[in-house]
């Protein structure tokens, strides 16, 4: 039996940068990764498999965002403080390593749950 190896596939930076209204500082405090690694995505270079699944992980918590709030309201949502997050920007929560919050907030969102 032969198996084909499935090449992952890679996120557009610029496409997701321009939906959430990013822009590329943003995004290297998202990840973690230097403004010169962002700006070499944009430019089309791809990222490192640790880089794309990163960036996975961000598509998914942004699209779960999208059900809860207006896409184009996402990267302004990002850097205003939420007093759900003692008053930290989400971005400040994300780079903290502490997406879950976010997600927690999502899940409550969603199914009504008090927060």
């Amino acid at each position: 039996m032969i198996q084909i190896k499935k090449q992952p596939s890679t996120i557009s930076i610029p496409a997701f940068c321009k939906r959430y209204h990013l822009v590329r500082n943003d995004l290297s405090r998202l990840t973690q990764y230097s403004p010169r690694a962002v700006a070499k995505w944009v430019a089309g270079d791809t990222p490192s498999a640790a880089a794309q699944k990163q960036l996975k992980e961000l598509v998914r918590l942004f699209d779960a965002l999208c059900n809860v709030m207006e896409t184009n309201y996402i990267g302004k949502w990002l850097k205003t403080a939420n007093p759900a997050f003692d008053n930290s920007t989400p971005l400040q929560v994300i780079e903290r390593g502490e997406a879950d919050r976010i997600w927690h907030m999502i899940y409550q969102l969603e199914t009504g749950e008090p927060m």
